[in-house]
């Protein structure tokens, strides 16, 4: 098959997954809860994604899980996120190291 043949499945089945819940719900949604759902599913999204990924990046979950609580821990307390990237990727480097894994 040609690769247009495959671009232009692709476009409508793109289509169509964002034009159906527009053609479906005509008007503001009034549930609160309905509301909320759709307002946490992105960062749902993202989570899922991501934290896989962070468990398995370094080869050691140890070590993963080790700069992952680090970087939890500042982002409580509201440092700017390079700091937060930085402190959680140093924790598992200086783990790594201590564990002799480098």
């Amino acid at each position: 098959m040609s690769i247009a043949v495959y671009i232009a499945v692709m476009a409508v089945t793109t289509y169509l997954i964002r034009a159906i819940p527009f053609a479906a719900v005509r008007g503001k949604i009034k549930s609160r809860f309905l509301n909320s759902v759709l307002y946490y599913i992105p960062y749902a999204v993202l989570s899922a994604m991501t934290f896989p990924a962070i468990f398995f990046s370094t080869g050691n979950v140890v070590t993963s899980a080790v700069g992952t609580v680090i970087a939890l821990v500042a982002a409580f307390f509201n440092l700017p996120m390079i700091v937060v990237a930085i402190s959680g990727s140093l924790g598992a480097f200086v783990c790594a190291l201590i564990m002799g894994l480098v």
